[in-house]
C-alpha cells in the first residue's frame, strides 16, 4: 500500500498534498467557516483512499483532484444536488490545467462517489475506491472497507473533524424537514 506522507510527519498520513492544495486554498473564501472541516475530510478520504489502492502518480493526482471537488458544489452552488456543480468546476478546472482527457473519470469518481451499489467497472477503479473512502469517513468508521480500526483511529487524531460531521448533520435535518419522504438527490444506486 501506498503510504507516502508529507508535511513532516513519519506516521504515514498525508496531510499536504500539493493538488490537493492548489485547488482548495483558492476557494478558502467560498467554503467560509466551514474550511477546516472541509479539508480535513478530503484529506482523511484521500489516506483512506492510498490504503485501499497503491497508486501511482497519476492516479495520485486524478485522487487528489477528485477529492478536492468532490462537494465543492455545496459552497459554490448552495444546493443539496450538489454533484452536478462540483462536478462541473472539476471540468472546468481540469480544463484550464490542459487535462481534459482525465474529465470522464474525475467526473464519474465525483458523481458516483455516494453510490449505493459497488462500482463495478474495471476500467475506472479509482470511481470504487473514492467512493468506498467517502463512504468509511463519512460513517466515521462504522464502515472500515476493511482496514484496521487503529488506523483509522490515528488518521482521526492527525486530522482533526473540525465540525465537517456537524455541518452534514444540519444539511440532512434541513433537507429531511422539507422532503421528509424523498431521498436526498445525491445519492446514485
Amino acid at each position: 500500500m501506498n503510504r507516502h506522507a508529507h508535511g513532516g510527519h513519519d506516521d504515514g498520513i498525508v496531510r499536504v498534498e500539493p493538488q490537493i492544495e492548489a485547488i482548495l486554498r483558492p476557494r478558502r473564501d467560498l467554503v467560509g467557516e466551514d474550511y477546516a472541516g472541509y479539508r480535513g475530510h478530503v484529506y482523511r478520504v484521500f489516506n483512506v483512499c492510498l490504503q485501499l489502492r497503491d497508486v501511482d502518480a497519476d492516479e495520485r493526482r486524478k485522487l487528489a483532484i477528485a477529492l478536492a471537488f468532490h462537494d465543492i458544489g455545496l459552497w459554490s452552488a448552495r444546493t443539496v444536488d450538489y454533484l452536478p456543480p462540483s462536478e462541473a468546476e472539476a471540468r472546468d478546472w481540469l480544463a484550464g490545467q490542459g487535462l481534459s482527457t482525465w474529465g470522464d473519470e474525475i467526473g464519474l469518481m465525483i458523481a458516483m462517489h455516494h453510490r449505493v451499489r459497488r462500482w463495478r467497472d474495471p476500467a475506472t477503479p479509482l470511481v470504487e475506491v473514492m467512493r468506498r473512502a467517502d463512504l468509511v469517513d463519512f460513517s466515521r468508521g462504522l464502515y472500515r472497507a476493511g482496514l484496521p480500526r487503529a488506523f483509522l483511529r490515528r488518521l482521526s487524531r492527525a486530522i482533526p473533524n473540525a465540525g465537517f460531521h456537524r455541518f452534514l448533520m444540519r444539511g440532512a435535518f434541513d433537507w429531511f424537514r422539507h422532503h421528509p419522504l424523498r431521498l436526498p438527490p445525491f445519492l446514485r444506486w
